[in-house]
């Protein structure tokens, strides 16, 4: 059982780290490419749905947006007629079948009836309307994620019958490695290994088509640990397509993800070939680290750390650190609030016999604030952590998540073998600069 952290007067979040549900939901329509979006809002809000945008890597020109722009005078006395107006020159100007026309804060102010004006609007649009209220007073992103599921979910046609060996990959996207992209294209070769053909991606570079066979997959396997459960159940209560590996940390490190091998595997009986490719990545990392990095053990052993991530990250790296690189985890902060990841996480917690501090659902105030009173010797994170740290007088900070500080050209996986030496290169060049000294006298060489 881990030691749950208590905070006072937090009654209130004093600085958030996660976005508004408004985020959580463009990251899913973005991820779809033949519909557009009208979003009823301020300007600003439109930058939020553009950012979605940018994370799947659209091209600008390919993006069919449409913000109504509201002003004071709008909030004020209402703006239903020019949210109609907008529909109608959008559903001219994109040409699109779908049309998602998204409520934010600013709409639930007014009191916008989205669902009703879509309803009576219908008749006159060509494009499908699809009401999706996302203001950020309905939650974070992941409950955006979540809402944006719910609202593409119609469009899943019944099964087919499932077809062999082949899954859907959910929320890629879901997750707090700068590079994602990375994660997804491993595991998707690491399926191709298996002779297990990944269907559909959701959400990410899909057309509508390929999302009304959705249904059509053996299995679900769900790449996040912070949204999507929600979906994953509908999915396999009303169309028969299990989750598969939902109540295991995601693979990262050599026993998470020799674990996360062998239960897919299993379930697709290709356990001969998941030995071999286990047997293969761990003598890749083993011959690696045996040659370019002959310190890592002694280096790391007995450093106290403390994690700040999301729950996809967060839950699965404690084994990695603890048995693989024999840290000491003794802080580990959440960012999302999440039951299921609470139950893994103390399943892993309590089979390593390790009773370190965790809270779920931090912000910024505290992280910071857990990272003051700690006793810890470095902390994983991202570069918000780098910056606390510092502040709490904690020398050593991996800056490994998003947001980042890195410059960064190649996408490049934390999942699997490969993930792990990505993410050690990333540990061990944080670890020299963070004792190399700033402070030489330069005048002794003069």
């Amino acid at each position: 059982m881990y030691d749950e952290l208590k905070f006072e007067n937090c009654s209130h979040s004093k600085d958030p780290v996660l976005g508004c549900a408004l985020e959580g939901v463009a990251s899913v329509i973005a991820g779809i490419n033949d519909v557009s979006i009208v979003i009823h809002s301020p300007q600003g809000c439109a930058a939020t749905v553009a950012n979605a945008f940018d994370n799947h890597e659209i091209d600008f020109t390919k993006r069919k947006i449409g913000c109504t722009r509201l002003f004071e005078t709008d909030i004020i006395m209402g703006a239903s007629e020019k949210l109609e107006n907008l529909i109608r020159e959008a559903d001219k100007s994109f040409g699109r079948s779908v049309m998602f026309v998204v409520g934010t804060c600013a709409a639930d102010i007014i009191g916008e009836d989205i669902e009703g004006l879509c309803k009576n609007l219908q008749p006159e649009i060509n494009a499908r309307l699809i009401p999706v209220v996302a203001g950020g007073f309905r939650g974070n992103v992941y409950d955006g994620i979540n809402l944006g599921l719910k609202a593409i979910t119609p469009f899943i046609k019944t099964s087919g019958g499932g077809a062999e060996d082949c899954v859907n990959l959910l929320i890629p996207q879901a997750n707090i490695n700068p590079t994602w992209m990375g994660d997804l294209d491993h595991i998707k070769n690491l399926l191709e290994q298996l002779d297990i053909r990944v269907q559909t991606v959701l959400p990410h570079n899909m057309g509508l088509e390929e999302l009304g066979s959705f249904a059509d997959a053996k299995a679900n396997i769900l790449l996040s640990g912070d949204a999507g459960q929600d979906f994953a159940k509908r999915m396999q209560e009303k169309q028969g397509i299990p989750l598969i590996m939902g109540d295991i940390p995601q693979p990262v490190g050599l026993k998470n993800t020799a674990r996360w091998i062998r239960s897919v595997a299993t379930y697709f009986d290709k356990e001969e070939k998941a030995e071999e490719i286990i047997r293969a990545g761990e003598e890749k990392v083993a011959d690696i680290l045996r040659r370019r990095a002959l310190m890592i053990i002694p280096r790391y052993r007995n450093l106290r750390i403390a994690v700040c991530a999301d729950a996809t990250y967060g839950v699965a790296l404690v084994r990695m650190l603890f048995e693989e690189l024999e840290m000491i985890p003794e802080l580990i902060l959440i960012r999302s609030s999440n039951t299921r990841a609470a139950k893994i996480l103390e399943r892993e917690i309590e089979s390593m016999g390790i009773s370190p501090k965790v809270a779920f659902g931090v912000d910024g105030y505290q992280i910071k604030k857990a990272l003051e009173e700690s006793r810890v010797d470095a902390v994983l994170g991202s570069s918000w952590e780098k910056y606390m740290a510092e502040e709490a007088g904690i020398k050593i900070a991996f800056d490994l998540f998003a947001p980042t500080n890195r410059d960064i050209y190649l996408d490049k996986a934390y999942m699997g073998y490969e993930g792990m030496l990505n993410m050690l290169e990333i540990i061990g060049n944080d670890w020299e600069r963070a004792f190399r000294s700033k402070e030489i006298n330069w005048e002794q060489y003069a």
